[in-house]
């Protein structure tokens, strides 16, 4: 589980009854949709023929730039979950930081869950004896590319969510 129980209202748009402004959540989109495709590569090793979590990592970038409905977004999620399903390791877990990625136009939150699931594919797609300094390498890859705006938030939110997020965020 990545989600808390109780939802943030940092994390809830403002016409929602949150403090999260659209231009924030987008960004969010995007940072996510970024993280997912640093790790894509382990997926499409894998699977070459199965465009869903490109898809989803696409549509979730469509959706900050208002090109496509927020359920377009959600539906490419499920698909991109469903190509991890049948598998294991590092293609698994690219494939879900794509869906969670996509994820973000519906539930801001689960920028979070793209970042960890990246960070756990390139832990477990690293060679042997390496998975400690490729998941820091990756975690602190991603703070790099936190826009100003969003990078205090995604931090404190990493602090917070840390232990469910299996504790990934520690470098």
């Amino acid at each position: 589980m990545i989600l808390p129980k109780d939802r943030d209202p940092r994390f809830v748009t403002i016409r929602r009854g949150g403090t999260l402004s659209d231009s924030d959540h987008q960004l969010l989109a995007q940072w996510a949709a970024l993280c997912a495709e640093h790790v894509l590569s382990f997926f499409e090793a894998a699977q070459p023929d199965d465009p869903r979590p490109r898809q989803a990592i696409a549509h979730a970038r469509a959706w900050a730039r208002g090109k496509i409905k927020m359920s377009e977004a959600r539906t490419a999620a499920g698909h991109a979950n469903a190509a991890a399903r049948a598998l294991d390791g590092a293609p698994r877990y690219a494939a879900y930081a794509a869906a969670q990625a996509a994820a973000v136009a519906h539930v801001a939150a689960h920028e979070l869950g793209a970042a960890a699931y990246a960070i756990k594919a390139a832990r477990v797609g690293a060679p042997e004896g390496d998975a400690e300094r490729a998941g820091c390498a990756e975690c602190q890859w991603q703070r790099d590319q936190l826009p100003y705006a969003i990078r205090e938030l995604v931090l404190d939110d990493q602090r917070l969510r840390n232990k469910i997020c299996w504790s990934l965020f520690t470098c």
